[in-house]
């Protein structure tokens, strides 16, 4: 029972503070009036591809948590989540697109080194931050394709 609690826990933190930030934090008027890459997404693709990347990450968190709450491997869950957090405050609210070019780079690189440190000790937690790296890589692209071009 205290297993399934603890998902609970990172289903509810996970998806609750990223869905909070991305509320409080929308790209607004700066935003759209900014010169975009090409393969731009439509806006009303993020909200559900986020929402379907916490859940993944939440699961990922809880599984690598249960294995060694003190390990590496959940050391760098943490830091690519503090990582993620930032993106959005700094990008849409302080419209600094430099430093969230840093922030995401850094976002990636945590997010593949968990990889590397879960892959074989726990492949599930692992696959589930494949897709995650695949998005966060995009999104890599779109912000420095941003800063670039504005």
């Amino acid at each position: 029972m205290q297993r399934w609690l603890g998902l609970a826990v990172f289903l509810a933190a996970v998806l609750g503070i990223g869905l909070f930030i991305g509320a409080t934090n929308l790209p607004g008027p700066w935003y759209q009036g900014l010169e975009k890459p090409a393969l731009t997404p439509p806006n009303w693709l993020f909200a559900p591809a986020w929402t379907t990347l916490y859940v993944l990450i939440a699961i990922a968190g809880w599984r690598t948590w249960l294995r060694g709450g003190s390990s590496p491997a959940f050391l760098t869950w943490w830091a690519q989540m503090l990582l993620n957090f930032a993106w959005s405050p700094v990008v849409f609210r302080l419209h600094n697109l430099g430093a969230g070019a840093v922030i995401i780079l850094a976002m990636l690189a945590a997010i593949l080194l968990f990889l590397r440190l879960t892959w074989n000790r726990d492949r599930i937690a692992a696959l589930c931050f494949v897709p995650y790296a695949i998005w966060v890589s995009f999104a890599a692209y779109l912000n420095i394709s941003l800063y670039t071009l504005n």
